[in-house]
């Protein structure tokens, strides 16, 4: 995949917990390898959850609904 420019500037905003993960910053990377898996990008969850490194369509609605 060609080299990201927007790469620093997405770091700055990116709440994923994951740091290791080598899509960080890299959101087209990151939102491509969860869909495949059928799951959500760790940054649409809330802090609590994301933490949970769960990212199942299950966890995301199970957590939105605890917000309302």
């Amino acid at each position: 995949m060609a080299e990201c420019t927007n790469r620093k500037k997405n770091l700055i905003d990116c709440t994923c917990t994951y740091m290791s993960c080598d899509k960080r910053g890299l959101c087209c990377e990151c939102i491509a390898y969860h869909r495949s898996l059928d799951q959500l990008p760790g940054c649409l969850f809330p802090p609590e959850a994301e933490r949970t490194y769960d990212r199942s369509v299950r966890k995301y609605i199970e957590a939105m609904q605890d917000r309302v």
